[in-house]
């Protein structure tokens, strides 16, 4: 399915992610910590069209603008594929980039996922999917869970999946202006990283904390605000390590009551949460979206 010049661009979901819990369990000797969290996936994301070409450059055509091209994940994921399959083709890539950078969404990891997934099938390289889970994990810890499209339960650095299947839930998510870097937060002194183990079973939506409440409460009065505010309206949380937070509502409509609530100064998204990303979907039946 490679893009021909003057054709129209087919457009790849790249959905976002929330974290229901996150709990920080130890340090590892690699350096990591070891975490437990749940991720659901979200119908709302990102968007990437990939052009293969006969030349081997691997090119961000559109983009943040705050994020070089060279430390852009999906630019960094083609290469990584084309280095390990030894590809001889390359690629042009288009980004619409809906997911807030330093929100606790997702967003890098999924953009890489979805070129992986992708170019998998457009470069005919055919790996198999815990390959290019493996290769999305030295991309970044989430890019896993967007490489096997399904929500779940997650522990180690949050590779070790298990697929959940979570009811359905509409969230209200809001993003308060402002970036948080990860590797900051875990280096805060205040941050729990004992957290109790629990299990599967055990795990009940809404029961659990995400530990690096705390320390980003600390750093970033803006996120404080927006989890009090959100936090009257219905039980609030951060997603990741911020600076995104959300709160989960039966319907869509009782999520748009809120919404309409929220202050102008915040920007604020509803998505509906999805036990398989949106991305499998497209790629078993290639219903992509196409520019008119």
């Amino acid at each position: 399915m490679s893009s021909l010049a003057g054709q129209p661009l087919h457009w790849w979901p790249a959905p976002a992610k929330l974290n229901l819990f996150l709990h920080v369990t130890g340090r590892r000797a690699d350096g990591y910590h070891s975490l437990q969290t749940v991720f659901q996936l979200l119908d709302w994301g990102d968007e990437i069209a990939l052009e293969v070409s006969e030349d081997p450059q691997v090119r961000r055509v559109s983009g943040p603008e705050g994020i070089a091209p060279a430390d852009d994940l999906c630019v960094r994921a083609a290469r990584a594929l084309q280095a390990h399959a030894a590809v001889q083709q390359g690629v042009r890539i288009h980004l619409r980039k809906r997911i807030p950078t330093g929100g606790g969404l997702g967003g890098g990891s999924s953009d890489a996922a979805t070129v992986l997934k992708v170019l998998n099938q457009l470069w005919d390289t055919r790996l198999s999917v815990a390959e290019l889970a493996h290769l999305g994990l030295k991309l970044g810890s989430d890019v896993p869970v967007f490489v096997r499209g399904a929500s779940s339960w997650a522990e180690g650095r949050g590779e070790e999946l298990t697929p959940l299947d979570l009811p359905e839930r509409w969230y209200l998510i809001i993003h308060p202006g402002v970036r948080v870097a990860t590797a900051s937060i875990f280096q805060a002194p205040e941050l729990t990283r004992n957290s109790p183990l629990i299990t599967i079973r055990a795990f009940s939506p809404g029961q659990y904390r995400n530990d690096f409440e705390t320390p980003v409460r600390a750093r970033f009065p803006a996120v404080a605000e927006a989890l009090d505010w959100l936090g009257a309206q219905a039980p609030a949380r951060l997603s990741g390590s911020g600076a995104c937070l959300f709160a989960a509502f039966a319907n869509a409509a009782q999520a748009e009551r809120v919404a309409a609530r929220v202050p102008e100064a915040w920007r604020c998204i509803v998505a509906r949460g999805v036990n398989r990303s949106p991305l499998e979907d497209a790629l078993r039946s290639d219903q992509v979206r196409v520019d008119p």
